[in-house]
């Protein structure tokens, strides 16, 4: 383990930071799919929206 550590340490001062990239995991394609749909909401301008909850849950019929 001090091994490791020591090896980390030296790539991170050799390369001025984190030696390897740091990604995000990639969404599915469902939950992309609901992020596209929520931006193409977000800029609608004839999209419903709501200014308070009994309105969104009588909309929603909850």
């Amino acid at each position: 383990m001090t091994t490791a550590v020591n090896i980390f340490l030296r790539q991170a001062i050799r390369e001025n930071g984190i030696p390897f990239d740091v990604k995000l995991n990639i969404p599915n394609e469902t939950t992309a799919a609901a992020i596209r749909e929520g931006k193409a909401i977000a800029y609608d301008r004839t999209a419903v929206g709501y200014s308070n909850m009994a309105d969104l849950r009588a909309a929603l019929e909850v």
